[in-house]
């Protein structure tokens, strides 16, 4: 059984809380950029304005110990790579005029 709420000093955080946050999170960086956009069409350098960054992430995102423990669970697996039929089918091609040219 999950031992997830046994010490409710150590519970995570409500789905809820979490999802509003995150969402105040992506208005406050959408806001941010359209003042961006204003200032660069108003005459700023585009060089002289600051780009909005992410200020708050989830603790799992940020995690690096769980982040390890992913990485070391989850090998690349071919078929998710981008593309991977594309690629596989150049090869194919290429392979190809190897041998009509041999």
């Amino acid at each position: 059984m999950s031992q997830r709420h046994r010490n409710q000093d150590l519970a995570p955080a409500p789905r809820a809380d979490l999802r509003a946050h995150a969402h105040n999170e992506r208005h406050r960086v959408h806001s941010e950029l359209h003042l961006v956009v204003e200032a660069v069409q108003h005459g700023t350098e585009p060089l002289d304005v600051i780009e909005p960054g992410q200020a708050w992430k989830p603790v799992h995102h940020r995690d690096p110990v769980k982040a390890l423990e992913k990485s070391r669970r989850q090998p690349l697996k071919h078929w998710k790579t981008k593309d991977w039929k594309r690629r596989k089918a150049v090869r194919r091609a290429r392979a190809m005029a190897w041998e009509s040219l041999a």
